[in-house]
Formats: C-alpha cells, structure tokens, sequence
C-alpha cells in the first residue's frame, strides 16, 4: 500500500555530485522521519543523513558538508544531494521513511527498493 522509490544514482567521478531523490506514494496519513542509509558491499547499512518532521537534520560525520538532506512534504519526497563525492562514498543508496497510513493506526518504517550510487577515483 506504500511505495517508496529512489532515483538518481549513477557513476561519477571523484569529485563530482549527485543529486537522490526518493518519492513516497501510496495510502499515505503522514509522514514522520524520512532519511538515507547507504551499504557498501561487506558493510553494513548505515545513516547518511536524516531528516525529521520538525524540521531537525542529522547527518553522518563522513558527509558532512559535503551531503545536504531536505523534503518537500507537499510532494511527500526527499533528496539527498552529494557533492564532493569520494570513492568511499560509493554504496547502495536506500531510502526510508517512518508514514502512517489511511485507515491505520501507528507508524511503520518502509524501505525503497535502493539505488547505486559509484565514484570512481
């Protein structure tokens, strides 16, 4: 019933930046803290930055200044923009969003599907 979907992964180089976008649909009520995790092959999945409904960021020491977070709570989307990207960046990219939905009490975390970002060096 809800559906969250990443785009804008790709291969840059070192240096370069990238721009993520992840949008929620679906029988969405509201939605809470959305965020971007990141597992590098062998690692385990881990914050990159988070965004909460107050209007609170966090964000991985490794990134920041050099990644921003924001939403647009019209569009229920988030992105996720990297510049300065790092070889050490490269990773799967997933987003995750804390909604509740129509008709249903309490909220629950969804993921996306995931989107490959690579810096070649």
């Amino acid at each position: 019933q809800v559906q969250l979907v990443e785009s804008g992964g790709g291969l840059v180089q070192a240096g370069g930046s990238l721009r993520l976008s992840c949008i929620a649909s679906g029988r969405i009520y509201s939605i809470n803290d959305m965020g971007w995790y990141r597992q590098a092959p062998g690692k385990q999945r881990e914050l990159v930055a988070s965004f909460t409904s107050g209007g609170s960021t966090n964000y991985a020491d490794s990134v920041k200044g050099r990644f921003t977070i924001s939403r647009d709570n019209a569009k229920n989307t988030v992105y996720l923009q990297m510049n300065t990207l790092e070889p050490g960046d490269t990773a799967v990219y997933y987003c995750n969003a804390d909604i509740r939905q129509m008709y249903r009490g309490g909220y629950y975390s969804y993921w996306g599907q995931g989107t490959q970002v690579t810096v070649s060096s």
